[in-house]
């Protein structure tokens, strides 16, 4: 996940609440199901992917998990 101004052709854009969200291809299906938050917390604020359907196993800090390839094959 990065900041970016700008938007490819294919990206996707969800906003809520004036924010938008911008979502490539690639990246939609591991993130389909998923909710995007910002969290602020002493030791920084950070952008988190919460609530992932498709995530097997994530870090404590919901930066980083591991997809579940069957899921997504499921699907």
């Amino acid at each position: 996940m990065e900041l970016t101004k700008t938007v490819d052709e294919d990206d996707i854009i969800f906003e809520k609440q004036g924010t938008r969200v911008v979502v490539d291809g690639v990246s939609l299906q591991f993130l389909r199901g998923s909710n995007v938050d910002f969290v602020e917390e002493l030791i920084g604020s950070t952008f988190q992917v919460v609530d992932n359907p498709n995530a097997k196993n994530s870090c404590g800090c919901n930066i980083s998990y591991d997809v579940d390839l069957d899921m997504l094959t499921q699907n």
